[in-house]
């Protein structure tokens, strides 16, 4: 059988989309599955596709998102009735972007094209999207109510992988689900259009959690069960170590207070206390904090400076792009604290700085050039290096900063 392929179309397109694809009142529920060489499969998820559309009651469409298969899958999924819309960017999200922005139905329900998810739970889904939901995510974990068939999901993936990342989705970003890589799932065309997902990877199912959490979209959860993959020649596309690290770096990205601002107010606390030890040289038992712990607080501060300096670049970054929403506290500090003011603060500690280190050289000229009582001296020598280097770093990160900010107007 011969199928004239339609043209691809871009993932690059704004997740408002223009009126030639937006959704169909005719249409209620469109199902998009990704494929890549899926042929032994993709014919099996398409008809419980159709079959869970039509016992849903729901006027809908099977959407395959292809990208770049050669097996023969786009010839099956066209036969039995789907409606093949080439991908050409690679990736897991690509494909979805691609799929979800050809999609007419008012609900999108993806999932993957392995056959280990069944298409059949899609009256589940609808129901709770016409209840109001704006995301309805299966949870195939014990913890959330789903079922795991023996040999369905990797020991690693099982016991450690998901449950961590759950566990931390739930902590940072106030995601109350259980299961956050399951890629079955169902959404309203118009929350995707609010969140407007970025990242064309493996990236995408993590991203679309966290920012419907942040736009405070209403989201639930219902239990469904993971079969074993219905592919026997193909192996799967998980990566465990890679992708693990792009889910762990992703997260970090979205949450610059874990990754840059909570650990530098810390080191920043620690070398305060340190700088309230060692200057006056207090003796604590049988310890005496000297210059040495002084150094070590200045490595602290400096140090949590910068961190905290690089929560608010990564935070204006993010927002910018788009990977975040807008926050209003980012916003609040940029009419605070803008330019012209922060380098008035840089001023001012570089001064300050200046002052220490020359009453330093004046210690010296005084010891007529010669040998100097160290542990004296250098209650000078070190805060004052400390505040120049403070002022110059936060002085670049001023002007770093204010070039972000200015996208932001």
């Amino acid at each position: 059988m011969t199928t004239t392929r339609p043209a691809p179309i871009s993932t690059s397109a704004p997740a408002a989309l223009p009126p030639s694809v937006e959704a169909d009142d005719r249409i209620e529920v469109s199902v998009v599955i990704p494929c890549l060489d899926e042929a032994e499969t993709i014919g099996t998820c398409v008809k419980k596709a159709l079959d869970g559309i039509a016992r849903s009651g729901a006027r809908g469409e099977v959407v395959v998102a292809d990208n770049g298969s050669t097996d023969g899958s786009i010839e099956i999924a066209t036969e039995l009735g789907a409606r093949v819309v080439p991908v050409s960017e690679p990736g897991y999200g690509a494909a979805l972007m691609g799929g979800i922005a050809a999609a007419r139905g008012r609900y999108v329900i993806m999932g993957d094209a392995d056959d280990s998810y069944d298409f059949g739970e899609v009256p589940r889904f609808v129901e709770r999207l016409r209840e109001g939901y704006a995301l309805v995510m299966g949870c195939r974990l014990p913890s959330g109510g789903g079922r795991i068939e023996p040999g369905a999901m990797p020991t690693t993936h099982r016991w450690i992988g998901n449950p961590l990342f759950s566990r931390l989705v739930r902590a940072w970003f106030g995601a109350q689900i259980h299961d956050v890589y399951c890629g079955l799932r169902g959404f309203t065309k118009e929350m995707y259009g609010r969140i407007d997902p970025q990242c064309t990877g493996m990236e995408f199912a993590t991203e679309m959690v966290i920012k419907a959490s942040l736009h405070r979209e209403r989201v639930t959860e219902i239990p469904i069960t993971l079969h074993r993959d219905g592919r026997t020649v193909r192996a799967p596309h998980l990566r465990t170590v890679q992708d693990g690290w792009r889910t762990l770096r992703f997260f970090l990205l979205c949450s610059p207070r874990w990754l840059f601002l909570a650990p530098g107010a810390m080191l920043i606390v620690l070398g305060l206390i340190g700088y309230a030890i060692a200057l006056p040289g207090l003796r604590l038992g049988g310890l005496h904090f000297d210059v040495h712990t002084l150094l070590f607080a200045s490595l602290g501060i400096l140090c949590g400076c910068q961190s905290i300096l690089f929560s608010i670049l990564a935070k204006t970054f993010a927002t910018n792009e788009g990977l975040l929403p807008r926050d209003e506290r980012l916003d609040r500090f940029y009419r605070i604290v803008d330019l012209e003011r922060g380098i008035a603060i840089s001023a001012a500690a570089f001064v300050v700085g200046i002052g220490l280190l020359l009453a330093a050289i004046d210690q010296w000229r005084l010891a007529g050039w010669g040998d100097l009582e160290y542990p004296r001296t250098l209650r000078l020598v070190i805060p004052g290096a400390t505040l120049v280097a403070l002022s110059f770093q936060t002085m670049l990160s001023g002007f770093f900063a204010s070039m972000l900010g200015m996208k932001r107007r």
